[in-house]
């Protein structure tokens, strides 16, 4: 909770520091068209439909706000996962489960060029998250594999800086390049429905809690019912993408 006001802090600061933009421009006329709609093409070979639209709110000032779908699937990138993880057992857990995700992220963006929507530009960011995950946990009873459903959900919230730079390659037509990092929070609960004995209980749990995530606290609860498992800890990642755009 900590990070998670020190990362809400420095997103009001930002703000806060616009507002003086934002009202000098604001007596300047923006010629031309003033909004920019753009979708990530690398986005789309991971199953990811990634749209933002843009308005200019100042003559080198413009607010921004992304949406994110991930359909239900596979997970993305399985192969080079499994490859990177080295450990049969781990990847074919990972093989069984499916997930979805959707994400807002609302952004100012500065730019430094001659014009709006030109040149290299700065954007401090905030990205609000939510992960749904649904599979099949495998784990053994003296030497027998049994199976128990699980399914949840993990909400994130993370801030931090783009990096960009963006092109005019026509009269409506822009291409964006961008980066950045992201840090913040986590919250997951996860749950499995089987009636399960005592010793189907023991086992359980102590394949979850084999199955560890790194930096995440985990808090498991295994009764004659079933599963259920808390996570709770720092989310962190790149934001990033090339996008083509139509101004309008």
């Amino acid at each position: 909770m900590k990070k998670l006001n020190i990362i809400l802090s420095l997103l009001i600061l930002f703000a806060l520091s616009v507002n003086a933009e934002i009202k000098s421009d604001s007596s300047k006329v923006i010629h031309g068209h003033k909004n920019l709609i753009k979708i990530n093409l690398p986005a789309l070979a991971l199953r990811t439909y990634a749209l933002e639209y843009e308005r200019a709110i100042g003559r080198k000032t413009a607010a921004s706000f992304g949406f994110r779908l991930m359909p239900k699937g596979g997970i993305p990138l399985q192969g080079t996962i499994d490859n990177l993880i080295d450990d049969p057992e781990t990847s074919k857990q990972l093989n069984s489960f499916e997930i979805s995700n959707q994400a807002f992220t609302p952004q100012i963006k500065f730019y430094f060029g001659k014009d709006i929507f030109k040149g290299f530009y700065l954007a401090p960011f905030a990205r609000f998250a939510n992960y749904k995950v649904n599979g099949d946990f495998n784990f053994d009873v003296n030497g027998t594999e049994e199976i128990i459903p699980l399914d949840g959900e993990l909400t994130t919230i993370t801030g931090g800086l783009e990096i960009g730079v963006q092109f005019r390659m026509g009269k409506h037509i822009h291409l964006n390049f961008n980066f950045g990092p992201q840090f913040g929070s986590s919250k997951g609960d996860f749950n499995g429905r089987k009636n399960l004995n005592t010793q189907e209980q023991d086992a359980l749990r102590d394949d979850l809690e084999d199955f560890k995530i790194p930096f995440v606290e985990q808090e498991i609860t295994v009764n004659s019912t079933g599963v259920n498992m808390k996570v709770d800890g720092p989310w962190g990642g790149l934001k990033g993408g090339i996008m083509l755009g139509y101004r309008f």
